[in-house]
């Protein structure tokens, strides 16, 4: 099941899951009336519920939707840094790698699918880095890592976008740089894992997603259809079910909460020159049975300006 948060011109925010077809969305706030969103829906672990529902026609198509925040107010984001194969070596001083590189975000640092991605005035050096997102399906503490992947309901895809020179404004501190409101992104949707012994919720063209596939998943990342990362799962140093362990070692886990579980090579900041996105760019991050994020950039628009960036042009 894809499921995603929305909205419609002047209406108030809603929620639903991707028919079969892949075209329009059904409602599910009309349908599952005692919740009141989405994450609403994945803290009280009944998603389940959705799959009823799955061959009832669309209410809206795509085309005639915005895309919100799968989640719009998640309580934590983690993410994950200098993960994949190849990342350690972009960095001529490695920190100790015994243990994964860690911080957080705010939610209101990523905006959703087809919406610009914001370039502050402050800096020109706004960067992309595709990443798989892990969501918390069922909370917990010291999570052994074997059962790590019952913890998650499914996966969404993000761009983790960060001002590269505001992460450098202070030693072992990246949270300035990675902050900033709607420099990154996450959605379109969150694809829910198919439970064993349960009819395919997945649309009827292509395979569901299994907790089995977490350390094989195949993410790229293209700006303006350049290819600028290309990657696995397979190549990560912690893997997802190791990220869930860890993080929940020293926090409880909740569900709705959300891991950026690391970004391959090839982001602007390492090509030489570096190659910052500039208004007008298109950042797509694609994954097999998760989809497609895109996402414009434009500059911040001043104060009190309409804003007419509209989605992304494909």
């Amino acid at each position: 099941m894809r499921l995603l948060s929305y909205s419609l011109p002047g209406d108030r925010p809603r929620w639903g899951v991707l028919d079969r077809a892949g075209s329009g969305v059904v409602d599910l706030g009309s349908r599952i009336t005692d919740v009141a969103d989405l994450q609403a829906l994945v803290a009280a672990e009944r998603t389940a519920e959705v799959a009823d529902h799955l061959d009832e026609p669309a209410d809206h198509p795509l085309a005639d939707i915005t895309f919100e925040r799968p989640l719009a107010w998640p309580r934590k984001v983690f993410c994950i840094g200098v993960n994949y194969g190849g990342r350690a070596a972009e960095y001529l001083d490695p920190a100790d790698a015994s243990y994964p590189s860690v911080f957080v975000r705010f939610p209101d640092s990523f905006t959703g699918h087809d919406r610009a991605l914001v370039r502050p005035p402050e800096s020109p050096q706004l960067d992309y880095e595709g990443e798989i997102v892990a969501v918390v399906g069922r909370g917990g503490r010291r999570i052994p890592v074997a059962d790590a992947p019952d913890h998650l309901v499914g996966l969404a895809l993000g761009n983790e976008g960060t001002i590269r020179d505001w992460v450098r404004h202070a030693k072992f501190n990246v949270t300035q740089g990675k902050n900033w409101e709607s420099s990154g992104a996450i959605g379109p949707w969150i694809t829910t894992f198919e439970e064993p012994g349960t009819r395919q919720a997945s649309p009827d063209d292509e395979p569901g997603l299994h907790r089995s596939d977490l350390d094989d998943l195949h993410i790229t990342t293209t700006v303006n259809g350049e290819v600028r990362q290309n990657d696995s799962t397979a190549t990560m140093k912690y893997d997802i079910a190791y990220q869930v362990h860890y993080l929940s070692t020293f926090t409880t886990l909740s569900p709705g909460d959300l891991i950026f579980t690391g970004t391959p090579t090839g982001a602007g900041a390492r090509f030489d020159p570096p190659r910052w996105l500039t208004p007008g760019d298109v950042v797509e991050v694609s994954v097999p049975r998760l989809g497609t994020l895109r996402n414009t950039v434009a500059d911040e628009l001043p104060e009190g300006t309409p804003d007419f960036s509209g989605p992304a042009p494909r």
